[in-house]
């Protein structure tokens, strides 16, 4: 069929054509940042889950549908190796810009800039990845100690303040949330419990792996009362058909129900691999309806696409000592594993392996869903590392 027409968007973050299983969320994600915005409590959300079931594109249609509302936000995605106010500065400055612009000045938007100013200030010695330029002149004592932990928090109350001048929420929308580091995480946490409790209109939807929910903890006790952690997984077989036949079904064109089967069971319903398989279907299909043939076409190339790219850019960035490691988590099955069956495989006691299990949940290949236990956070990795390392030796 004709490739200019496929509807299917698989990608990073890309929005499907059919949002599918995520309107309970999603309306969940509203109410509590109306209820902010109103001067009503509302706990910060968190999103966890494996790679794969969507937490970006979700992040994003709550932050659009938020803009929307004028309610400001602030967007960031943390990257490995980068700080917290590396990451935040730039960010806060533009939305803080952009609120400015929309209305007439105010004299706590003007305060909340001059924290801004020295919380960059205090903080560029001690991150050298901050890079930012203010044209503003920090108030002395303002967020320039230069201890994240009093920074933070100052900066956040007095952003909260414009915020509230302003009539509107500020929320900062961080992906990738697991790769702060666990101190500068404490330090976001106890600046969001500071702005909770002055009931200033400042919240954080934020997203990531499951790690997060240990990460929380153990950064700060009081995580578990201050965030909604909401788990995000594969969708239903309902919901999956939809996010599948719907764009297809705009376009014209059917899938039989021996091919809806097949890709369901392939894809394990995750929202990412069904746009993948949605693609190659399109593609291999001569005409409608798109029957059991054309999905096992689709498989190959599908399968074919993401070892060359989704899964290869993972595998690459490990170690030898890493991949063994989880060809061995591959040779047990899909997971999660006893860490000590891991290393028995490897002929290996579990404190000599555990460096490298530890090394692989940083890296965010790996995660442990209970104490002692193992997991891949890529869906179908484990029959990826037995295609590209066919044995374990």
């Amino acid at each position: 069929m004709d490739a200019r027409r496929n509807p299917y968007a698989p990608g990073a973050g890309t929005p499907p054509p059919e949002l599918a299983g995520r309107d309970g969320i999603i309306e969940r994600a509203s109410v509590a940042l109306d209820r902010i915005r109103n001067g009503r409590s509302a706990r910060s959300l968190i999103f966890y889950g494996l790679r794969g079931v969507g937490k970006t594109v979700l992040l994003n249609r709550i932050r659009l549908d938020a803009e929307a509302r004028e309610i400001a936000s602030v967007s960031m995605e943390a990257p490995e190796g980068r700080s917290l106010p590396a990451l935040l500065a730039p960010a806060l400055r533009a939305s803080l810009i952009r609120l400015d612009r929309a209305r007439a000045a105010t004299t706590a938007m003007s305060n909340a800039l001059r924290a801004l100013a020295g919380f960059v200030s205090a903080l560029k010695v001690k991150h050298g990845d901050i890079e930012v330029a203010l044209d503003v002149e920090p108030e002395k004592g303002l967020a320039d100690s230069g201890d994240l932990n009093s920074d933070l928090g100052d900066l956040l109350l007095a952003v909260g303040h414009a915020a509230a001048e302003k009539n509107t929420a500020l929320v900062l929308f961080v992906d990738e949330l697991q790769y702060v580091p666990e101190e500068q995480l404490a330090a976001l946490i106890m600046a969001l419990h500071a702005a909770n409790q002055a009931q200033v209109p400042v919240t954080m939807v934020a997203a990531g792996l499951p790690q997060l929910l240990g990460q929380t903890g153990r950064a700060k006790s009081y995580a578990e009362r201050l965030f909604e952690f909401v788990a995000m997984d594969r969708l239903d077989k309902q919901a999956a058909t939809a996010a599948l036949c719907i764009p297809a079904e705009k376009e014209g064109v059917s899938f039989e129900p021996q091919a809806i089967a097949s890709i369901l069971e392939r894809t394990h319903c995750y929202p990412y691999f069904l746009q993948e398989w949605g693609k190659h279907s399109w593609d291999v299909a001569h005409e409608s309806p798109i029957n059991a043939t054309d999905a096992s076409f689709a498989t190959e190339q599908a399968l074919a696409e993401l070892d060359a790219s989704f899964f290869r850019v993972r595998f690459d960035r490990l170690t030898p000592s890493e991949k063994r490691y989880m060809r061995a988590m591959a040779e047990l099955g899909p997971g999660p594993h006893r860490s000590g069956d891991v290393a028995v495989l490897l002929g290996k006691k579990v404190t000599t392996v555990a460096p490298t299990r530890n090394t692989l949940i940083a890296k965010g290949m790996v995660y442990s869903p209970s104490h002692g236990d193992t997991a891949f956070t890529v869906p179908l990795f484990d029959a990826f590392m037995k295609r590209i390392m066919p044995t374990l030796e």
